[in-house]
C-alpha cells in the first residue's frame, strides 16, 4: 500500500500514469535501463542514437557503450548559452533513428532545453525521445510529448538511492539483463520502500512550494548574474540568461585555478562547485562548458538552496572579489623567460604547464606584439583547447587556430586590440 501510494504521488508530480512509472536505485540507473531498454525494443527500426553535446554523463557513457557495441551516435551541439537549436533534432533524425535523449536542463549551467519542440519532431518522425530531468522534475512537470523520462529523487532533496524511470503506454522497451516481478521487470530486486515513500512525500512537499520560491531564487540568482561582472574583473557569467533553472548561476574568471577558488570559498563558510578545467582528478575540461565554447578555468557553480537567506546571497557578493583577488595573487604567473621572438611570431613556451597559466602567459605577452601580431602559445595542456580560445573571446583577440608543434599544440593568436 505504501509502494502504491508513493507511486500515485510520484506519478501525478509527473504527468504520467501511476503503471508507466517504475523506481529504480538511482537516477543514473533510471538512465541506463531506459536507454537500454529502449534501443533494445527498437532494434529492428534500427541502431542510431541522438544525444545532446551536454547531456549529463550517465547519459554520454550509455551512449559510448552503444557506439562500442556496433551503434552510431549523432551529438547535437549547443550554443554558446548551452541551449540545442530547436531544429536541431529534426535535422539530426534519420530513418534508422532509434531513440534520441534531451535533458530537460543542464547540470553544470542550469540552461533549460527546448524539450517541446524536440518531442514533437521526433513524435512527428516516430522516434521516442527520452528526457532527462533530474535538475527540472522538483519545479514542475516536463513539457512535451516525451516518451521517456528520468529523475533523481536526491535532485529535489530527497533521499539519494530512489531514480524513477517513467515509460509511456506504446513505446516499444525490452529490459536487458536478468529481470524479475518487481517494477514491471524494469528493475531486479526488492524496492526500498522507506526512501521510495520519502522520496515520494518529499517531491510533494517541494512541488508545494515550487512557483513561490522559483520566483525568490530567480531573484537571487539574477543579482549575482548581474553584480559579479562589475565586481570580478575578467569574469563572465555562463548559461542562458532567461531560460534557466531558478537557482543555478554559474560564471567563470579568467587567470584563476578552480579547485584553489573553491577552497578558498569553503574556509568563508560557502559550499560551491566548479565545472572547472582544472580538477584534481582529471585535469580535464568540462565537456558541458567545452562544447558551449566558454571558458573552463576559474569556473564557480553555485546552487542556492531552497529556503537560503538574502543575506548569505549579498555577504557571497561581498567574499567574491577578495577570494579571487587572493587567489590570482598567489598564482600570479613564472616571468616570461619562455618567451622568444621568431620571425613570424612571439613564441610563449607553456609546455608542462597547468591551466590557468597558459592563458595567464598570453595575456602577458599580447601587448608586446603590434596590432594585428601573432603570439604562438605552444601546451601540452588539454585545457588550453578550450581556454586559449574562451579568453580570446572574452578579451577581443583573433584566435587563428592551432598547429602541431615537436611537443603539445602551438596556439595561434593574432593581436586585434
Amino acid at each position: 500500500m505504501l509502494l502504491d501510494a508513493a507511486r500515485e504521488a510520484a506519478a501525478e508530480a509527473v504527468g504520467c500514469r501511476p503503471d508507466e512509472l517504475t523506481f529504480t536505485s538511482s537516477g543514473t540507473r533510471a538512465v541506463h535501463t531506459g536507454i537500454a531498454g529502449a534501443l533494445a525494443g527498437r532494434r529492428r527500426v534500427g541502431r542510431h542514437l541522438i544525444v545532446s553535446a551536454v547531456e549529463h554523463s550517465s547519459v554520454l557513457h550509455a551512449a559510448e557503450l552503444f557506439e562500442a557495441a556496433g551503434g552510431t551516435v549523432t551529438q547535437v551541439p549547443v550554443d554558446r548559452a548551452g541551449r540545442v537549436q530547436p531544429s536541431a533534432y529534426g535535422d539530426a533524425l534519420r530513418a534508422d533513428t532509434a531513440l534520441a535523449c534531451l535533458q530537460s536542463a543542464n547540470h553544470e549551467v542550469g540552461t533549460e532545453q527546448p524539450v517541446a519542440e524536440a518531442a514533437e519532431a521526433c513524435r512527428a518522425a516516430g522516434v521516442p525521445l527520452l528526457v532527462d530531468a533530474a535538475q527540472s522534475l522538483g519545479w514542475g512537470p516536463v513539457e512535451g510529448d516525451w516518451s521517456l523520462l528520468t529523475a533523481s529523487a536526491h535532485k529535489w532533496g530527497g533521499p539519494s538511492g530512489v531514480g524513477l524511470l517513467v515509460v509511456r503506454k506504446g513505446v516499444r522497451f525490452a529490459p536487458q539483463g536478468p529481470v524479475d516481478e518487481r517494477e514491471s521487470g524494469r528493475a531486479a530486486g526488492f524496492e526500498n520502500i522507506p526512501a521510495i515513500v520519502a522520496a515520494a512525500a518529499s517531491l510533494r512537499a517541494v512541488r508545494a512550494e515550487a512557483a513561490a520560491e522559483a520566483v525568490r531564487l530567480r531573484e537571487l540568482t539574477e543579482r549575482i548574474r548581474a553584480r559579479v561582472p562589475g565586481l570580478v574583473p575578467d569574469a563572465e557569467v555562463v548559461g542562458d540568461p532567461a531560460r534557466r533553472l531558478p537557482g543555478v548561476v554559474t560564471f567563470s574568471c579568467l587567470y584563476v585555478d578552480g579547485e584553489a577558488l573553491l577552497h578558498e570559498l569553503d574556509r568563508e563558510g560557502f559550499s560551491v562547485s566548479s565545472g572547472s578545467s582544472c580538477t584534481s582528478s582529471t585535469l580535464t575540461p568540462s565537456h558541458v562548458l567545452r562544447a558551449m565554447g566558454v571558458l573552463s578555468e576559474g569556473n564557480v557553480r553555485v546552487s542556492l538552496p531552497a529556503g537560503v537567506a538574502e543575506e548569505e546571497v549579498e555577504r557571497f557578493l561581498e567574499v567574491l572579489p577578495r577570494v579571487v583577488a587572493g587567489v590570482r595573487e598567489k598564482l600570479g604567473a613564472p616571468a616570461s623567460e619562455a618567451v622568444v621572438r621568431e620571425a613570424d611570431a612571439l613564441v610563449v613556451d607553456s609546455l608542462g604547464k597547468r591551466c590557468p597559466i597558459p592563458v595567464i602567459e598570453l595575456a602577458k605577452v599580447i601587448g608586446d606584439v603590434p596590432v594585428g601580431g601573432l603570439v604562438r602559445v605552444l601546451s601540452d595542456d588539454e585545457a588550453a583547447r578550450l581556454d586559449i580560445p574562451a579568453w580570446c573571446e572574452m578579451r577581443n583577440q583573433e584566435y587563428v587556430g592551432e598547429e602541431p608543434a615537436d611537443q603539445g599544440t602551438a596556439y595561434l593568436i593574432r593581436r586585434a586590440t
